[in-house]
């Protein structure tokens, strides 16, 4: 099994995400939490990865990327979320991952929409979206719980370009 290495998140993701859980993301969070994920992916609601470090060894998880509230119908849709440690940011680690992960997304799933939302102030998260083609569409006053107070979020959204209508059949 892959070590989570949550130092890298302690207080690092907390003014961009919601709380962790109060026990953290150790193994006992990941033996609680991988039976669920597996239910939700084979009910077709979500789509998750972990990001691996990029070194020889014992398998260490730096990053997610989850694909959640996965809609189908007319509206083929969902929400992208994802995190990184702060070792690892500035390496192209999450831009590489998220290319990947929205070919799965665009292709195997057949959506049409991805839908990702970050803090105004999270530069980084904005630029790393913008370079995979998301385009802002709004900013929701008060989106979600963060860092102890509802916090404002951009709206982004990438649309899949292959989008095939005979999908909508499935």
């Amino acid at each position: 099994m892959a070590r989570f290495f949550a130092e890298s998140f302690t207080g690092h993701l907390d003014r961009w995400s919601p709380p962790p859980p109060a026990a953290g993301f150790g193994v006992d969070h990941w033996a609680r939490q991988l039976p669920a994920y597996e239910r939700e992916f084979e009910a077709g609601t979500t789509a998750r990865w972990v990001i691996l470090e990029p070194a020889p060894g014992e398998a260490v998880v730096i990053g997610t990327c989850n694909y959640t509230q996965i809609v189908r119908g007319p509206f083929r849709a969902c929400v992208l979320g994802y995190q990184l440690g702060r070792r690892h940011e500035g390496k192209g680690l999450m831009h590489e991952a998220l290319a990947a992960t929205l070919a799965y997304a665009f292709g195997e799933l057949r959506l049409h929409r991805v839908m990702a939302n970050y803090r105004p102030e999270n530069v980084r998260s904005g630029r790393v979206l913008e370079r995979l083609g998301f385009v802002k569409e709004g900013y929701a006053r008060e989106y979600l719980f963060i860092d102890g107070a509802w916090r404002d979020h951009v709206l982004t959204s990438k649309t899949n370009p292959a989008f095939d209508a005979a999908w909508l059949r499935d």
